[in-house]
C-alpha cells in the first residue's frame, strides 16, 4: 500500500483491518464490528486486540500526513475518512 507517495508496509491483521475501514468509509464501525469482521470473534472479551491494532495501523498509515485518516469516536468506535 502507498499513502503519499511513501510504501506503507502492514502486518497482514493490519491490512485485514484496514481492509475492513476501507469497506465501512465514512461510517464509525464499532469495537464488535472490528472483532466479528476482522477478527472473527462472536464475543467481546474485554480485549485490548483492537487498541493495540489501531494504535499500529495509526503509526504507519497516518505517520507524516498533515490529515489524518483514522478517527477514533469516542465511546461509539472508528471511522476511516479523509475529513475529520
Amino acid at each position: 500500500m502507498k499513502r503519499a507517495g511513501q510504501v506503507v508496509d502492514l502486518q497482514p491483521r493490519e491490512f485485514r483491518l484496514l481492509e475492513f475501514l476501507l469497506r465501512h468509509c465514512d461510517q464509525v464501525v464499532t469495537r464488535t464490528m472490528l472483532l466479528e469482521g476482522v477478527w472473527d470473534y462472536h464475543f467481546d472479551p474485554g480485549t485490548n486486540v483492537i487498541d493495540v491494532h489501531l494504535s499500529r495501523l495509526r503509526k504507519k498509515v497516518d505517520a507524516g500526513s498533515a490529515k489524518p485518516l483514522l478517527h477514533t469516536v469516542r465511546g461509539v468506535g472508528y471511522r476511516l475518512s479523509a475529513s475529520p
